[in-house]
């Protein structure tokens, strides 16, 4: 994709709507809606990079309540012609087809390459990626099992949401909360996997979420890893203007 002049491609993740009440999440909500509102007029591109729900499952006739603004505002968007692209995160992996349906907005599953102006990116969540996260990749395994999926769909939703709910802020192989510090860079397992990505082929940009924090590290002179931070505490967001990568924080 060559973007065009004055326009820009924008980044953000982990927005965990609806946690841990969906009350207490309604005005981070409006804040999200805020910045794709300022975004919109200069964005080649949205790049949702995970997490954007603390719980989401699509039933066969039925998604989960709420929500509102946010699908609204990703609705007028992609019909004004600017692409929208979604990665599920650890959060919202039962992601299917209603968000290619309903607003057309393609969802990703596993992270994918994508070239802006000659620069190359790797773009994904970040979950169960790289030699950490052991637990949360075993528990993966049973929640993407097609047998799985199929039982708790068989729930009522207004039983499965709440468990759902209840174990996305308890649990901590989900919620991933003992891993919202700073582990050094020699520690931080997708800094790791990025600069095993590197031996296979270049990438000028690894942009991840999952984390939580706020990050750039330069991974050699020509690469650098980028985490998007969340819109829970840190309010942060990745733009490329086709030269530079920026993090920046959102202060409307």
């Amino acid at each position: 994709m060559e973007i065009p002049k004055g326009k820009k491609i924008y980044f953000a993740s982990d927005n965990h709507l609806g946690a841990p009440t969906p009350e207490a999440s309604r005005p981070r909500e409006k804040k999200f809606v805020t910045w794709l509102d300022t975004v919109k007029h200069d964005a080649a591109a949205i790049f949702l990079v995970g997490d954007l729900f603390d719980f989401w499952f699509e039933y066969q006739t039925v998604v989960p309540k709420g929500f509102t603004r946010t699908l609204g505002k990703l609705a007028e968007i992609s019909d004004s012609g600017i692409p929208i692209y979604f990665f599920v995160g650890n959060h919202d992996l039962w992601m299917n087809g209603y968000f290619k349906n309903e607003l057309n907005i393609p969802v990703y599953h596993e992270p994918k390459e994508f070239a802006f102006n000659n620069k190359t990116f790797f773009i994904g969540h970040g979950d169960g990626l790289g030699p950490h996260d052991k637990g949360y990749k075993r528990m993966k395994k049973v929640f993407t099992n097609p047998i799985f999926k199929w039982l708790f769909r068989w729930m009522h939703p207004d039983i499965g949401v709440k468990i759902a709910q209840y174990l996305s802020i308890k649990n901590k192989l989900i919620s991933g909360d003992d891993d919202a510090t700073f582990l050094g860079e020699d520690k931080e397992w997708l800094v790791q996997y990025s600069k095993e990505k590197l031996n296979e082929k270049h990438y000028d940009y690894f942009v991840f979420g999952h984390r939580h924090l706020p990050l750039e590290i330069q991974l050699n002179n020509n690469s650098k890893y980028i985490n998007l931070g969340d819109w829970v505490n840190y309010f942060t967001y990745g733009v490329f203007d086709g030269e530079q990568f920026e993090l920046k924080t959102f202060k409307p």
